[in-house]
């Protein structure tokens, strides 16, 4: 794990090193994640934070079932009632 020292700036602005921001795929006004932890701050990109996601419901619907395909059949079912 590389570890740097940082100070925070005018307004709570820190800067992500040179050497972080390469190795995310960070470039100057991409968006990234902020999250509060047990008193730690993550940062996510979008792409990371969309997979975390991903993975927290995994752990929760069996593999094979699409709650996409669920969600669509239902709302048609709703409109055909309607």
């Amino acid at each position: 794990m590389l570890e740097v020292k940082a100070k925070l700036g005018e307004g709570g602005r820190l800067v992500i090193p040179a050497e972080y921001r390469k190795s995310l795929g960070l470039k100057p006004g991409d968006e990234v994640i902020l999250v509060l932890e047990e008193g730690e701050v993550r940062l996510l990109t979008p792409h990371r934070a969309v997979r975390r996601a991903q993975a927290l419901v995994r752990r929760y619907v069996p593999e094979g079932r699409r709650l996409a395909d669920e969600l669509l059949r239902e709302r048609r079912e709703e409109a055909a009632r309607a």
